[in-house]
């Protein structure tokens, strides 16, 4: 593979540290298509110029470390290992000289001890999930300081120091809704459930959905309750709605991937099963290959793989030399429905494949999307979409 290894210009850095840190938002964006525009509507991610003037682009291996907050489900374990796998490609061609990973287990005091730490190894660069919007930002800061960049993914920070590779969850809740609404030819009774309560993407998520179900009002919400994106939680909460909620419920709005869990419940309720929205996912696909004419869903692919990569070319893209145009790179959550099944499915996939997650068939971030963010137009080092792994092994 070859190595696109240069200096970030001087000048460039400057410029970014100062001139386009006086343009506003709109100006950051200017140069973005109109659909990737569209991702900053309704966020309350801040949009601005990022501060890359101590770093220099390495002329040499480097060394990758990556902070997490939490690795106790396999959606988080299965995102950290993307990285790892990419990254591990990067080490193999004497690009990056190691990979360190570390895990706070949810402590936001123990995350930030593990990135100054990382400060103190020289890493190159930090990627993370962060435990904390706010919490984090003087240990990011102080990255940058010292000439680290900081990227994060799955989560954001606050600070302009850090490049926050992201996605709009209040379209993402409006959109669902709204395909959802529509699924239903605009009517019927629907059930909301939530992720963790006091999560700022659970607000967001809740906010789209509200203003797209009231441009249908037909569609009436019988409940709304918290299933904490958590199998177990997610069946208990709709056992106890269905129980004492005897009328029809023709659809469930849900934003994690217990898609299938929703539909056990409603089995084991012994009621029709409803449209349902969420992320697609390894038994949900199992489970509609065993029920193709009951499942109906329609929702996207927040999936680990994807944002993992993403986050893993963003932050290659930057030790590249290429600048992003902003401190929040919103990505587009691919779109998916159950007509798209037969291309997410895979053998190994059955209604108890909870950990395992599925690959898109084509690369849900297409390289002009990339292209749009940066000042270069060169893929990623180490990056090749063919070379993924697929979901069964």
């Amino acid at each position: 593979m070859k190595k696109h290894i240069r200096k970030l210009l001087p000048a460039t850095a400057m410029l970014l540290a100062g001139s386009v840190a006086a343009q506003a938002s709109d100006d950051l964006l200017s140069s973005l298509p109109d659909d990737l525009k569209a991702e900053y509507e309704n966020t309350t991610s801040k949009v601005e110029p990022v501060d890359l003037s101590n770093f220099s682009a390495p002329d040499g291996p480097y060394k990758w470390c990556h902070s997490e907050s939490y690795q106790g489900n396999p959606w988080r374990v299965a995102l950290t290992n993307e990285i790892k796998r990419l990254v591990d490609g990067l080490i193999e061609d004497g690009v990056v000289s190691s990979f360190e990973m570390s895990d706070s287990n949810g402590d936001v005091s123990l995350q930030i001890s593990h990135i100054r730490s990382f400060i103190d190894k020289d890493c190159g660069i930090i990627t993370s999930v962060p435990g904390s919007a706010t919490g984090l930002n003087a240990a990011v800061e102080a990255a940058a300081e010292a000439g680290i960049p900081f990227v994060t993914g799955a989560a954001a920070v606050t600070s302009p120091a850090a490049i926050n590779v992201d996605s709009n969850y209040y379209k993402w809740g409006y959109d669902m809704a709204r395909n959802l609404a529509e699924t239903l030819d605009g009517k019927g009774s629907v059930l909301m459930i939530e992720g963790i309560a006091g999560v700022s993407i659970v607000d967001q998520q809740r906010a789209g959905a509200q203003a797209a179900f009231e441009e249908y009002p037909e569609i009436k919400v019988v409940r709304m309750v918290n299933g904490d994106w958590t199998p177990s939680v997610t069946k208990s909460v709709v056992l106890q709605t269905l129980a004492t909620n005897p009328a029809p419920i023709d659809g469930v709005w849900t934003t994690g991937s217990e898609t299938r869990v929703v539909a056990d419940a409603f089995r084991q309720a012994g009621r029709p099963l409803p449209v349902v929205t969420g992320s697609v996912s390894g038994d949900a696909l199992g489970f509609w290959k065993e029920n193709p004419e009951d499942y109906v869903f329609t929702g996207g692919a927040l999936l680990p793989s994807w944002i993992g990569q993403t986050m893993f070319r963003a932050a290659s893209r930057i030790m590249d030399g290429q600048e992003p145009i902003a401190s929040t790179l919103m990505i587009p959550i691919p779109a998916v429905s159950s007509e798209d099944f037969d291309g997410w499915y895979a053998e190994c996939m059955k209604p108890d494949s909870a950990e395992i997650f599925p690959v898109a068939p084509t690369d849900p971030v297409p390289e002009s999307v990339m292209n749009a963010y940066f000042s270069g137009d060169t893929a990623a080092p180490g990056w090749d979409y063919s070379e993924v792994e697929p979901a069964c092994k």
